[in-house]
């Protein structure tokens, strides 16, 4: 009898301990449709919000890159352009007749690097520093090349420098230049230098005024391109030899490829001061100083006999964005942003 007894007891207490993991319910199908049903109402919204802001500060971003690429590329040509001492127009005149005189680039066109569309070419003067032995009793033991390990024993001293910037368009769409790749491809500026070498002061032969190859370093010798005939007095004739140019170094990609506003009848007119041909007493003509392509996006006034410039860019920041749909349009002309600079260079041809 005790032992049925306890038998029962002990039954009751197991029941008794089971019964709180009994009464534990997990969440219904429903409940869980019903949960997923209004997180994705909830979510969806938020998501699209945080998608939109990430857009959106994507493409500010990208205005503000291109806005500021602009403008350094902007400075560092008005930098540039504060050295020049004779700057092409777009003269269409080739050949020198008593009303007329050869002083843009139709004339020297020729002459200049075949790929691309140069809108801004002048010539200046490129310093070089610590370049020349001071007197040729110097010149025995330091030559050139030298000059950086001996201070104190040479000169600075100046080359001659023919400068073309360019408007490349860019064809590969796979190229690094056209990125995202596909669609149309921006445009970029790169710039070509063409410079003189080094002249010995005491060079043996009047023929010859250059150091040696063995005397001098690659940046003080005369690029192949160089004229030695060039003569300021013929700034059109003999401006380069024609083959051997250098690689041009590209200032800023993504210049805008279609077509932007038009340049106004009178825009280089009014920003360079209505110029006047001294020779035949009128006024130039726009078409003579305005140096542009089809689109506009680089565009250069140019008045060769005041030796002043003004130079225009405009770039496309839609382009960084996405291949296709990048066309200039008014309505998003804060995609487009322009840059402009005018310089005057040195006074007088030669100086």
């Amino acid at each position: 009898m005790k032992t049925l007894l306890r038998l029962l007891l002990k039954s009751q207490h197991q029941r008794n301990r089971s019964e709180p993991d009994q009464t534990e319910n997990g969440m219904t199908l429903v409940e869980l449709l019903v949960g997923a049903i209004m997180a994705f109402l909830i979510i969806t919204p938020m998501l699209g919000f945080v998608v939109d802001m990430l857009n959106t500060d994507r493409r500010e971003q990208v205005k503000s890159n291109t806005e500021q690429d602009l403008q350094a590329a902007a400075d560092f040509i008005s930098q540039d352009l504060s050295q020049a001492i004779y700057i092409y127009d777009n003269n269409p005149a080739t050949i020198s007749t008593p009303t007329t005189t050869p002083t843009g680039i139709p004339a020297i066109r020729s002459q200049l690097p075949p790929n691309g569309t140069p809108i801004l070419v002048f010539w200046k003067q490129q310093p070089r520093k610590n370049s020349i032995p001071f007197n040729p009793e110097v010149a025995k033991t330091v030559k050139p090349k030298d000059c950086d390990t001996n201070p104190g024993k040479c000169n600075d001293t100046y080359v001659l420098s023919l400068v073309a910037y360019y408007q490349i368009q860019e064809t590969d769409s796979t190229s690094i230049w056209c990125q995202p790749s596909g669609g149309t491809c921006p445009t970029r500026i790169a710039r070509y230098e063409i410079s003189d070498g080094i002249r010995n002061p005491d060079a043996p032969d009047p023929a010859d005024p250059y150091y040696s190859d063995t005397d001098t370093k690659d940046t003080q010798r005369r690029d192949r391109a160089f004229n030695t005939s060039f003569d300021f007095s013929k700034p059109t004739v003999n401006v380069t030899t024609g083959t051997d140019f250098p690689d041009p170094q590209v200032l800023v990609n993504y210049i805008d490829h279609s077509t932007g506003p038009a340049v106004t009848g009178t825009e280089c007119k009014t920003a360079l001061g209505n110029p006047i041909d001294q020779r035949t007493a009128t006024p130039i003509p726009e078409t003579t100083l305005i140096i542009a392509n089809p689109t506009n996006s680089f565009y250069a006034c140019v008045d060769t006999s005041k030796n002043i410039a003004r130079v225009t860019l405009r770039g496309n920041s839609l382009r960084r964005l996405q291949p296709n749909d990048t066309a200039y349009n008014p309505n998003r002309s804060a995609f487009f942003p322009t840059a402009s600079v005018q310089v005057q260079g040195l006074g007088a041809r030669g100086r």
